[in-house]
This record gives C-alpha cells, sequence and structure tokens, in this order.
C-alpha cells in the first residue's frame, strides 16, 4: 500500500506539473494558488500572451543589480517573462477569484517583486520547494507582514548562463 501524500506534497507535485507548461529555461518554474485545499489558480514562467516566448526566439537577457544586493554587481536575467507567482496571482484577478488568506506553492522563494504582490494579493503562506539566492528581502518582507515562508529543500536554484 502506497503512502498518502499530505496536502504540501499534493500541491507540490501539481506544481511540478504546472511547470511542465513553462516557456523559458531558466528556472521553469509553476504555481499553484490554494485556499482550504482547493486550487484557486496556476500560473508558469512565460511572455504574457501574444508575445514571443523563449523557448521560441531565444532569451532577453539584461545585466542588473539584484534588488537588495547593496554590491552593485551585475546579473543576468531573462525579461522577456512573467514569473510563475505574477502569471498565477494576474489568472486569479482575470477571471474574479479573490486569494485574500490562500497558499501560495512555488518552485523557489519568490523575488523581491513578487513578494510585493504576494502581499498585497493577500496571500497568507508561501511554500518553496528551494531557496532563491537573492530572497532576503523577500524572507524580510514576509516576516515584516506575518507571510509564513516554508522552504522544503535548502538547496538554492541555479541557473545556467
Amino acid at each position: 500500500m502506497s503512502e498518502r501524500s499530505n496536502w504540501d506534497s499534493y500541491f507540490m507535485k501539481i506544481m511540478k506539473t504546472v511547470a511542465s507548461r513553462a516557456t523559458c529555461g531558466r528556472g521553469r518554474a509553476g504555481c499553484v494558488i490554494v485556499r482550504n485545499n482547493h486550487i484557486l489558480s496556476t500560473g508558469y514562467v512565460g511572455s504574457p500572451p501574444g508575445l514571443a516566448h523563449c523557448d521560441e526566439v531565444g532569451h532577453l537577457m539584461i545585466k542588473s543589480t539584484e534588488e537588495g544586493d547593496s554590491s552593485g554587481k551585475l546579473h543576468d536575467h531573462c525579461v522577456r517573462t512573467i514569473h510563475a507567482e505574477q502569471n498565477a496571482i494576474v489568472h486569479a484577478a482575470r477571471i474574479g477569484v479573490a486569494l485574500e488568506g490562500a497558499t501560495l506553492y512555488v518552485k523557489m522563494e519568490p523575488c523581491s517583486v513578487c513578494a510585493r504582490i504576494i502581499i498585497a494579493a493577500g496571500i497568507k503562506r508561501v511554500v518553496c520547494q528551494k531557496k532563491y539566492h537573492t530572497a532576503g528581502l523577500t524572507r524580510e518582507m514576509f516576516k515584516q507582514v506575518g507571510i509564513q515562508l516554508d522552504v522544503l529543500n535548502d538547496k538554492e536554484q541555479e541557473y545556467e548562463e
């Protein structure tokens, strides 16, 4: 007899399936937003509707500093796509679903931009598969507003350059 998944494992498995639709090879992230163990919205890394995807035309890379990193070091960023968390939250807004009090499941800790959007959407818990190398600001913001952040694996997300 197989062991039944707990809710976090169940929704993380669904998040991985959602991520299989991602169209940017840098991260291939997915997101599932849930309240009372019911899925409210999903999203994955991809370009806005009607725009070309990285998988079709390549990455749109820029060099920029990381928010919260005072060293001034430049990092490569693909700016063609919307993050999985952003796509899931925007999808919920488009179909008229409120996210107040929800739990968000995602591949890695959200960036600080996604963190601010998560806070504004009223999401109260974030469950991540991995750490994100610049999530210090996200962790601090979540702590300040009382969002529970659970990282299931201490491994940090790595990117192909």
